[in-house]
């Protein structure tokens, strides 16, 4: 499996995961909370309560490890050689997420007041230089790769700003479920960037590989050929976007199911006159109304 293709894979498995795991607490705190929901940066687990802010230093830096340590090395006047910038500016990506994560874990723990707000600034900082450097990249991505990296960027704005958002509305439950649905995303498409561009089965026809120093490209025989694989990429970002709003309604809906049914069986009580049952399904009525 190709360098390049492992590059955009791995760290999008990341994103889905984390991007899900928002999904499901951000729908979960809302179904149980409706009127004291708060949107979070990140999520505590029972046994580990920083496992998702370790996981994210840890992948960072494996990746950062083997962008930098492992496979390049300095000329013999101690510069960078020029085929492998772009190593070097997807390490500065992860570093700042392994300072997102770290500076998260010290906020928590020391019980910091404003811990909310400068937690979502580092993350939106994170997303805002992601955003940078997937626009000034030093590989000027053109052709197939620039088009998927093109939406790449308009999901990393999606994120920032819903990022942002959080600060001032941290209330609102549909910027922390766009904010987790854009992570999600993001990871999706950078899985679908490795396989696509990474597998020549999958190339559009009249395209290929080309393997350099340190980078894949792929290439077009002609115009004609890259015209139409650039409609392809619309085409399937669309059907993207199709797929993980229907996702995002159905496991929506999902949750709601579950866990309306726990809060019933929780608050409830056994046996109630059909008065009690009456202001009950009013006050079901009154969440609903909230929840939209």
């Amino acid at each position: 499996m190709a360098k390049s293709m492992l590059g955009h894979i791995f760290p999008g498995l990341g994103f889905f995961l984390i991007g899900l795991w928002h999904l499901f607490n951000h729908i979960k705190l809302h179904l149980q909370n409706p009127k004291s929901f708060t949107t979070h940066p990140w999520f505590p687990t029972k046994k580990v309560r920083y496992l998702e802010l370790f996981l994210i230093i840890i992948g960072s830096c494996r990746y950062t490890y083997t962008e930098i340590f492992r496979h390049h090395h300095l000329d013999p006047d101690g510069t960078i050689p020029t085929p492998y910038l772009i190593s070097i500016e997807h390490t500065s990506i992860t570093i700042f997420y392994i300072v997102y994560a770290s500076f998260a874990i010290v906020l928590d723990f020391v019980g910091a007041r404003a811990k909310y707000s400068l937690t979502q600034l580092l993350a939106a900082v994170a997303f805002c230089q992601q955003l940078i450097m997937f626009r000034l990249h030093s590989t000027n991505h053109s052709g197939l790769e620039g088009q998927y990296h093109l939406f790449l960027q308009i999901l990393t704005i999606i994120a920032l700003s819903s990022t942002v958002m959080a600060i001032g509305f941290r209330k609102s439950f549909i910027i922390g479920f766009c904010q987790s649905l854009s992570l999600l995303f993001v990871g999706v498409w950078m899985i679908a960037i490795g396989f696509m561009l990474g597998t020549p089965g999958f190339l559009p026809k009249g395209c290929f590989l080309i393997s350099g120093k340190g980078h894949q490209e792929v290439n077009c025989h002609d115009e004609e050929s890259l015209h139409r694989a650039k409609a392809l990429i619309n085409i399937e970002f669309s059907w993207y976007v199709i797929g993980i709003m229907i996702f995002s309604m159905s496991f929506y809906l999902f949750l709601a199911k579950v866990y309306r049914e726990k809060v019933k069986v929780k608050y409830l009580p056994l046996e109630k006159n059909e008065k009690k049952g009456e202001k009950n399904h009013e006050d079901d009525d009154e969440e609903d109304d909230l929840g939209l």
